[in-house]
């Protein structure tokens, strides 16, 4: 019961960086249970993901990926009691929201109505990680708000060009062409592919703000030693 409670206070904003310290490995395999499910769902009715992406593997080795490149860009900021298992475990819970983009709306609505309807699950979802992670990373790091911007949008940004190219290049090719057979997933591929655009638009500026604030950083710790 503890284990949800802290979920429950994870997905409100409510965590405290005393209790995120206080991860254990329980709240890390419930996470990572929840992610391998949520991970199934997202898949199960999509005819072209891979086998990995069925088995809900693709989403476990994802938060492994991310949550080791969230950790090494913060890693150089110095700051204390920072740790791969934290941020790890953190990820891993944060998967519960996506369970609302599993939901088949397609089963009992029109392809239209589904598209308009996943796109609106994909933001919702999308938005509340994003927020879920500025808390986490403003939380515990208590860095500036620039700081915490920039390292809050990096990962996002990378994971947005990743997936696209993972799974929107036959959609791609199919908007192209003109789509001959539209699935319920349609919208929300063209929301991504929007992003991704967005996002290769700011990986300079976030490259240049995050060398700067580094530097400001390490600079900081010097004058205070």
């Amino acid at each position: 019961m503890n284990i949800f409670k802290t979920i429950i206070r994870l997905l409100s904003f409510r965590l405290t960086r005393e209790e995120m310290l206080n991860f254990s490995t329980k709240h890390f395999i419930v996470g990572l249970i929840g992610t391998w499910v949520v991970g199934m769902g997202r898949y199960w009715d999509d005819s072209g993901a891979k086998l990995l992406q069925h088995l809900g593997l693709g989403s476990v080795i994802y938060i492994f990926a991310l949550a080791l490149f969230i950790w090494l860009i913060v890693k150089p900021f110095l700051v204390k009691d920072w740790n791969y298992f934290t941020v790890l475990t953190f990820i891993s819970l944060t998967s519960f929201p996506a369970i609302f983009y599993a939901i088949p709306v397609e089963r009992f609505v029109d392809i239209g109505t589904a598209n308009t309807i996943n796109v609106w699950f994909l933001a919702i979802v999308a938005l509340w990680r994003l927020i879920l992670l500025f808390y986490f990373i403003k939380t515990f790091t208590r860095l500036s708000i620039l700081n915490i911007i920039t390292i809050t949008l990096m990962p996002i940004c990378l994971i947005i060009v990743v997936l696209t190219l993972l799974n929107l290049h036959r959609v791609v090719f199919d908007v192209m062409s003109g789509i001959r057979n539209p699935g319920p997933h349609d919208s929300a591929y063209l929301v991504l592919l929007f992003l991704t655009q967005i996002s290769m638009l700011l990986i300079i500026p976030l490259l240049i703000g995050y060398g700067v604030g580094v530097y400001g950083q390490w600079k900081n710790t010097k004058e205070i030693k």
